[in-house]
């Protein structure tokens, strides 16, 4: 593989663990990519890969086929390196339930199950040969939250006078001992959370995880004596992973420029502070784009609503802070929008435009009508509607068929980069809520008006 160790990446995290694009919409989006200043793509598939054999049980119904993994479309960043992601969409099957840390719930491997290593040495085989022309690896390994929490683990921790840092350091070197036994010159990547509480004595340690992998630092504010403790425990490499979506809220529908503009002048803070801890070197940064904060929750952001906040935040770490950092004068230059916030010729941004009217009118325009509009609060009210006596005033009919027809349009442009089953899940949490109140007022309405104004029932 070539070297890049000297070179600053940026990889865009691509989340495909919930609305999972077409590849139709990837192949306009990863050039764009590339114009912006990203040198690479951080996929996470999840159950979006094409497992096959013994794994095929974990393939979405929608999953990826594998020429469409092995065939990169021109124009695309250079590095895709892919992540090792959760293991929830593993752990929910029957098949592997007896893998689970705690039986009740599904995020955490029990690292004593010869079976474990196994299953993963299977999944990052199949995962590492639809990518051999990729640098990188990124195994995950974040988040687990209940690691000793399992009986296998109590009775190792009390027999080896060990604890949870000890275990889950033993666990992850038997990963990177495969990894870099089996696939010479692989460079793997790691998030770093589990390790802030690991001393740095034993990060040190024999055998340690120093020269197998390089760590990606989260949680910008807490940076800085993060990375003095790593540099301390001896290693010479380190990523940053800030954020251009899915870390504002886990149903959040639209994405705050300002808020993720502040997280990268932020990092360009902190990656000035880095030649002060040599020989620490930042070999790149990932920004995140979750689309779900884990594997069953709720959609965040859909993909063409942030690219507007995607292009501030690569254009910010291209060209550094500069004058008029204010995000429309960064919009214009990303996207040609001549300042105007989300203007421009991007791939989806009539979604874009469309998911700011759901998220500014729709749930205000017609909670305003059903709570405000004397007509329906004197003449429409829940009695009324109950004992349909009497003829309401006909002021619904013009707000829902505008409604419904600016859904219909939506839903179409939705299915132009979406699966069905991301359309209908973004549709029942974003639209139908409020649109459904609507619909079932509309309904008592029309059965009243058929009544053709009998007497109120007594």
């Amino acid at each position: 593989p070539r070297d890049v160790s000297a070179t600053e990446m940026r990889l865009v995290h691509l989340d495909l663990k919930g609305a999972a694009p077409r590849v139709s919409y990837l192949e306009q989006v990863f050039p764009l990519l590339s114009q912006l200043g990203a040198n690479g793509v951080l996929i996470e598939y999840e159950d979006m890969f094409p497992f096959k054999g013994e794994l095929e049980i974990l393939r979405s119904p929608y999953s990826r086929s594998p020429s469409q993994i092995t065939e990169i479309p021109p124009g695309n960043p250079p590095e895709n390196p892919p992540d090792g992601s959760s293991p929830q969409f593993i752990l929910k099957h029957e098949k592997y339930q007896h893998l689970r840390e705690v039986e009740r719930f599904p995020n955490s491997f029990n690292p004593h199950i010869p079976d474990t290593l196994a299953l993963l040495k299977s999944i990052l085989s199949q995962v590492i040969e639809k990518h051999r022309r990729s640098t990188w690896i990124h195994i995950g390994a974040d988040e687990v939250f209940h690691l000793g929490e399992g009986m296998d683990s109590k009775n190792w921790m009390s027999h080896n006078k060990g604890d949870v840092g000890t275990m889950f350091l033993k666990h992850i070197k038997e990963v990177l001992g495969f990894l870099t036994a089996q696939y010479w010159g692989l460079r793997v990547l790691m998030w770093d959370d589990m390790l802030r509480k690991i001393s740095v004595g034993a990060l040190r340690a024999p055998r340690s995880l120093l020269g197998m992998v390089a760590l990606v630092v989260r949680a910008c504010p807490a940076a800085v004596p993060f990375l003095t403790k790593y540099v301390e425990s001896g290693f010479e490499a380190v990523w940053f992973a800030s954020a251009f979506k899915g870390t504002t809220g886990p149903a959040q529908a639209w994405t705050p420029l300002s808020y993720h503009l502040k997280n990268h002048l932020s990092w360009l803070k902190v990656m000035q502070a880095v030649p002060r801890l040599a020989p620490l070197r930042l070999q790149g940064i990932v920004l995140t784009g979750w689309q779900r904060y884990d594997h069953y929750s709720v959609l965040c952001e859909l993909l063409p609503v942030s690219i507007p906040s995607l292009a501030i935040c690569l254009q910010t770490l291209v060209n550094g802070e500069t004058p008029g950092q204010a995000h429309p004068v960064l919009l214009g230059r990303a996207l040609g929008g001549g300042g105007s916030e989300g203007r421009g010729a991007f791939p989806g941004v009539e979604i874009y435009h469309m998911v700011e009217q759901v998220n500014g009118h729709l749930k205000e325009s017609i909670l305003k009508t059903l709570e405000e509009e004397s007509a329906i609060k004197g003449w429409f009210s829940p009695y009324h509607r109950k004992r349909q006596g009497l003829h309401p005033r006909p002021v619904l009919s013009r707000l829902h068929e505008d409604w419904e027809s600016f859904v219909r349009d939506l839903r179409a442009q939705l299915e132009r980069v979406y699966f069905p089953d991301t359309v209908e899940e973004w549709m029942e949490e974003n639209i139908n809520p409020y649109l459904d109140q609507l619909r079932d007022l509309v309904r008592d309405y029309r059965a009243i008006i058929r009544l053709n104004g009998r007497p109120k029932a007594a």
